[in-house]
């Protein structure tokens, strides 16, 4: 497997997390929008696949979805975050 085909399988991890935990709790893109900054219309690409997002969204959006990057990265199944400083 390419490089680039473990990129994209990881893409697909993350986005799945990501839908899900908006779901689960009950957030709208908007909501994410108004939590993290991040545009909804930026945060829809980023549900779609359409578009990566920065290191600063990913840290963002685990805070507001209440988890740890490593969770949306599949690195952990803890869905708990860390302690924060």
């Amino acid at each position: 497997m390419s490089i680039g085909q473990y990129a994209i399988i990881f893409w697909v991890i993350i986005v799945n997390r990501l839908q899900k935990l908006r779901k689960e709790k009950g957030y709208t893109q908007i909501k994410i929008q108004m939590l993290t900054g991040i545009d909804q219309s930026d945060y829809s690409k980023i549900e779609q696949g359409k578009r990566w997002m920065t290191f600063e969204q990913c840290k963002s959006l685990a805070v507001a979805l209440d988890t740890s990057m490593d969770y949306l990265a599949e690195l952990t199944d803890e869905q708990k975050p860390y302690p924060r400083k």
